[in-house]
Parts: C-alpha cells; structure tokens; sequence
C-alpha cells in the first residue's frame, strides 16, 4: 500500500466518526443555572454590592446639590432684590443686597457638606446642627415671600415659596438617603456572612415593627454597660453584646479600649 493510500483510508476513517451529539435541553438549562449562580454569587457579593452603592450614592448627592445650588441661586435674586427695596442700579445698598443670601447659603452648603460625612459613616450630629440648618432655611423663606405676603399676593407666595421648600426637603431628605444607603451596605455584608438571614420572607420583614435608627453613642452605651474589668475588649466582643456591624464595631471597641485606658491613668 503506497503513502497515498494510506492518507486516502486515514482520511476516510476521519469522515466517518460519528458528529457529537447536541446537548440535551436538561443539560442546557444546568449550563445556564450554573451560570446564573455564580453570577449571583458575585452580584451579591458585599464588595460589589459596596461599589454600586457608592455609585448610586454619587449619583444622589450629585442631582441633591444640583437641585440645592439651582433653588439657592433663585433665591439669591429675590432676595437680594427684597434687600436692595428700590435702591439705584449700581449703588452701594444695591451692591451690599447681594451679599445678604450668599451668607445665609454658605453656612447652609457647609452644614450640609459636614453631613455628607457624617450620615455615610453613621455619626449623630448635635442639636446645635439641626437648628443652624433650619434658621438658614427658615431665614432664607422668609426673604424670599415676605414682599408677596405683604402685598397679599397668593400667585407671589407661592411662587417664591418653592424653591425655599424644595431646598428644605432636600436638605433633610438626602441625609436621610446616604443613612440608609450606608445600612444597606451592612445588610450585604450581613447576607452574605449569613445567607440563612437573607431569605426571610419580605412579608414577614413589613410586618415587623420599625425600629429606631441607632447611633454610634447608643452602641458605646450599651458595651460600656455589658463591660466588666475581666473582659477583654475586642471588635468581636463589642458585636456580640451591641449586635453592631462589622465595620463598626472596630470603630467602637477602640473608643471603649480608649476610655478605659484614660480612666486607667487618672487613678494612678
């Protein structure tokens, strides 16, 4: 048999293998299950979940303060022309009304620039806060709709009424937001730690009684009371007796290991 035959035969045993068979639609659907899961798996993953949460979170702060600096820049000129109260174009009281509102505003935008921090890390703010920023607010409504209420026009009011209360609402609203979209982070991180907590039925968590937001002083106060001088105070110490995230309760168990430790060299 010569080499042509040879590779004519081989050739011909090649064409007559049988072609694979097509996979079962049952072993598709495992394929894609298979897939599915593991693309679950990094979804909900507390590191990707982390990320899309900043995201979301950037993107809430950015159409906030735009909305924000768009009202307070309406409420500049109304105020400012209430300031002026018919002062020539171009005249020192013309020119000093404009200074009016930029100073009630940038106490405003600092206020909320410092809670911008502080609701993404959970930190309570003082009374002190809150009422600057509602003086601001308020003072900045009243400048804006004291003409028109005085010459009793509800057109005027109401008008000049909503861009004051939309910064308002704003205010408080996107602090809320960043709160929770810091919890929902937690909740991931929970899940994930915890698959069983996960599947809880949504019915089941309506219809639990809502409760109130606990603040970094509140889990202080609980482990201070749980402490006794035996214990050794770690982050896995402070979440079993506050039931605190993990990324809290390093935070507090070197506030708590810090107290003690000034408490320490004042006795001595």
């Amino acid at each position: 048999m010569t080499a042509t035959d040879r590779k004519q035969g081989g050739a011909a045993t090649v064409r007559r293998l049988p072609a694979p068979a097509a996979p079962s639609r049952a072993q598709r659907l495992a394929e894609e299950a298979a897939e599915a899961a593991d693309i679950r798996r990094w979804q909900t993953h507390p590191d990707v979940v982390a990320l899309q949460v900043e995201r979301v979170r950037t993107q809430v702060d950015r159409l906030c303060w735009a909305g924000i600096i768009l009202g307070l820049a309406f409420t500049t000129a109304n105020v400012q022309w209430f300031a002026a109260s018919g002062a020539a174009f171009g005249s020192l009281p013309w020119l000093t009304a404009w200074l009016l509102d930029p100073t009630v505003c940038l106490v405003l935008l600092a206020i909320l620039r410092a809670e911008q921090v502080t609701a993404r890390y959970q930190v309570q703010t003082g009374r002190w806060v809150r009422a600057a920023k509602w003086l601001t607010l308020a003072a900045t409504y009243v400048m804006n709709t004291w003409s028109s209420w005085a010459a009793g026009s509800p057109a005027g009011v109401v008008l000049h009424s909503v861009p004051p209360l939309v910064v308002f609402v704003a205010a408080e609203a996107v602090t809320d937001l960043r709160d929770k979209l810091t919890d929902a982070v937690h909740v991931a991180f929970t899940i994930a730690t915890n698959p069983a907590s996960g599947h809880e039925p949504a019915a089941s968590r309506r219809e639990q009684p809502t409760k109130r937001r606990r603040w970094f002083a509140d889990y202080l106060a609980d482990a201070r009371r749980a402490r006794s001088p035996d214990i050794v105070v770690t982050p896995a110490w402070v979440r079993e007796v506050t039931g605190c995230s993990r990324g809290l309760s390093s935070r507090l168990a070197a506030a708590l290991v810090a107290e003690v430790s000034e408490g320490s060299s004042d006795e001595h």
